[in-house]
């Protein structure tokens, strides 16, 4: 089978066939999650070779480890593990790194872009930019509840699991994070 035939599929599908080998399948299962994958670490995480080599990390991990995912509908929930574990390991690794404070103004520092046009486009690069500083600002245990909760769009009861929080934990620290970004975004908002 080509991989044209793969977009086609469903994604349980894929999964499956994957799951059984199928090395076109694969790749179609990784080509779906990277950008997916990508946008998770680079909310959490402001070092954008570093993002590149997490996301990296989380895909292999998802080909090696997916033939041992037992429930095929369980598979966002499953890759969000790996993604949040992959993340924890990452900041136990760096632990030790001084904190590089990052410069507001560099960070919502708009380019001049060829092809900015038209202006909503450079609206919602901006607002975009003011989000991501606003995320990274956050201790990272509220960055990460966050980041599973409105960019995953995960219960919180899938969010403790990936935690290994309480649900209490849970809806506290994503009351918090919500708090201190509306405050950050205040004016823009």
């Amino acid at each position: 089978m080509v991989n044209s035939d793969y977009k086609n599929k469903d994604f349980e599908s894929i999964i499956s066939s994957a799951q059984k080998g199928d090395i076109k399948a694969l790749e179609e299962l990784l080509r779906r999650i990277q950008r997916n994958v990508f946008g998770m670490f680079s909310y959490l995480t402001e070092k954008r070779q570093d993002v590149a080599d997490l996301t990296q990390d989380a895909l292999l991990k998802t080909a090696k480890c997916l033939p041992s995912l037992k429930e095929p509908k369980c598979f966002k929930s499953w890759l969000n593990h790996i993604v949040t574990n992959i993340y924890h390991d990452y900041l136990r690794k760096h632990a030790s790194d001084e904190k590089i404070e990052h410069d507001s103004n560099k960070i919502l520092e708009i380019k001049d872009k060829i092809g900015c046009e038209p202006g909503e486009k450079c609206l919602f690069s901006e607002m975009d930019k003011l989000i991501r500083a606003a995320l990274l600002s956050l201790p990272q245990k509220l960055r990460i509840v966050i980041v599973l909760r409105e960019y995953e769009g995960l219960s919180y009861e899938d969010i403790s699991k990936i935690t290994d929080t309480s649900l209490g934990t849970v809806k506290s620290r994503i009351s918090r994070a919500r708090l201190k970004l509306q405050n950050a975004l205040k004016e823009f908002i």
